[in-house]
Formats: C-alpha cells, sequence, structure tokens
C-alpha cells in the first residue's frame, strides 16, 4: 500500500476511534448552521461523543448506521434518545428502531449538507456506504465494506463473498480515483485511503478476478466475533436498552 492518506483538514469531520474494537466513528457537519451527523457511534462512546459535539458547539440531527454490526453494540438509539436525533440504518439489515429505513440512493441532509446512501451488500445483506461531497472533495463512508487494504468479511448475516466483490468493483470502485475512503475499521493505525489505492493495492482485490477473491473470502477461516450473538439482536434495536460493558480487568 502507497503512504497512509490523511483527511484534509477544510473538511468539517472528525474521525473518533474507539479501541476496543478498532471502529472508526465520523462526526460530519455543516459549519454554517452547526448540525451534524454522526456514523456508526459506538455505545461505550456515548459519553464520549456527546461531549465533542457539545465541545465543538454541533447539534447532531442524524445518528446513523452503515449495518447491523456483530464487533461492538452501538450508541445510535441512545444517542437519538439523549439528543433528540433522528436516526437511520439500511432497510436490509433488520433494525426496526430505525425512523428512517434507507434505501439505495436516498439522501440525509443536516443543513446544507447531504450524504446519499449506497446499497453495498456482501459483508451484510444490507450494508450501506455514504457519499458526502464538501468543497470540491468527494468522501465515501464505506464502513465493513471496503478497509484500507482490506475487506469486510462475508461468512456470517447474509454475506455474500460474490455480491461483496461486485459492490467494491461496480459500485465504490467507479468513484474517482482520488475519493477519500474512510472505512468503518482499521487495525493499524491507518485513517484514511483513496479508491484509486485500493483498486491498485488492496492484496484482495487488486487484479484480481471475481472467482479469485471469492476463493479468498471462503478461506479466510476467521473466529466469530467475541460480541455477535449480543451485539446483532441489540444493534437491531439501536442499543436503546443495552448498557456499556464493564472495561476488561488488569491482569
Amino acid at each position: 500500500m502507497p503512504d497512509t492518506v490523511t483527511i484534509p483538514g477544510e473538511l468539517p469531520l472528525l474521525q473518533l476511534f474507539d479501541e476496543v474494537s478498532s471502529t472508526y466513528t465520523y462526526l460530519v457537519y455543516d459549519p454554517q448552521t452547526r448540525e451534524a451527523a454522526i456514523i456508526d457511534p459506538v455505545l461505550e462512546q456515548l459519553e464520549r461523543d456527546i461531549k465533542v459535539l457539545a465541545d465543538n458547539g454541533l447539534t447532531l440531527r442524524w445518528s446513523i448506521e452503515t449495518h447491523a454490526h456483530a464487533d461492538h453494540v452501538t450508541g445510535t438509539g441512545q444517542l437519538a434518545l439523549r439528543l433528540g436525533a433522528s436516526t437511520a440504518a439500511p432497510v436490509h439489515c433488520g433494525i426496526a428502531a430505525a425512523e428512517q429505513q434507507l434505501v439505495d440512493g436516498q439522501t440525509l441532509q443536516f443543513g446544507t449538507q447531504t450524504l446519499q446512501a449506497l446499497h453495498t451488500p456482501g459483508h451484510t445483506a444490507g450494508s450501506l456506504c455514504f457519499l458526502w461531497q464538501h468543497g470540491g472533495h468527494t468522501v465515501a463512508f464505506t464502513g465493513d465494506t471496503l478497509l484500507i487494504g482490506g475487506c469486510g468479511r462475508t461468512d456470517f448475516q447474509g454475506g455474500s463473498a460474490q455480491d461483496l466483490y461486485r459492490s467494491i468493483t461496480k459500485r465504490l470502485f467507479t468513484l474517482p480515483g482520488n475519493t477519500l475512503v474512510l472505512p468503518g475499521h482499521d487495525y493499524k493505525g491507518r485513517k484514511a485511503s483513496r479508491i484509486a489505492d485500493e483498486q491498485a493495492h488492496n492484496p484482495r482485490l487488486a487484479g484480481r478476478s471475481e472467482a479469485e477473491f471469492v476463493q479468498i473470502m471462503d478461506n479466510l477461516n476467521l473466529p466469530q466475533p467475541r460480541l455477535i450473538d449480543i451485539a446483532v439482536p441489540a444493534n437491531r434495536k439501536l442499543g436503546i436498552n443495552a448498557s456499556p460493558a464493564e472495561p476488561p480487568q488488569a491482569a
């Protein structure tokens, strides 16, 4: 992979990180109205996120899910209850508690800003990515669909390696090459990438046929996420009745 891409400082965007699940949460806001949208918040970071919003003078308009997560419980529902935000999630993820059931091409407004949903099945059957245009920049919030030098697994929740290959190559890889890729996770300290870099260097996808990609994904042999039996049911209810996990005890 090329050198790590940095997020342009002029973008009204905050990238937050949960160390336990290696989850990136994104706060995107309108500089004029100070209305904001949060993408993929983590329940354990609820108080942090509320403080970041207050410290930056932001009003939360939307709390948004890219899919029903299996590795952590979302903070979306409790953020909405605490701050009066509206909730949105992919229509095909079974997250019935969300007020807006998002379909491909649907947009969400906050101030003068717009997020556009892209249906990108494969990691889960309902996974969405979100596109945002600001100041000449195109940004793709790719959730667990496209990661930096990787992609989401495809072995549960209606996952499909064939669908994921097509979602990435026929939807995300058709975006302009300089589109900023902001993933839902990274496990190596990287923060961003570009579509052109992933096309050229992503080891699971660059130069791979669909059959080769499927073979790679079918042979990952990854363990199940530790929290999957807790997280998925809780996330289908937006984590509203869930309690933050206790921090791990020191040995």
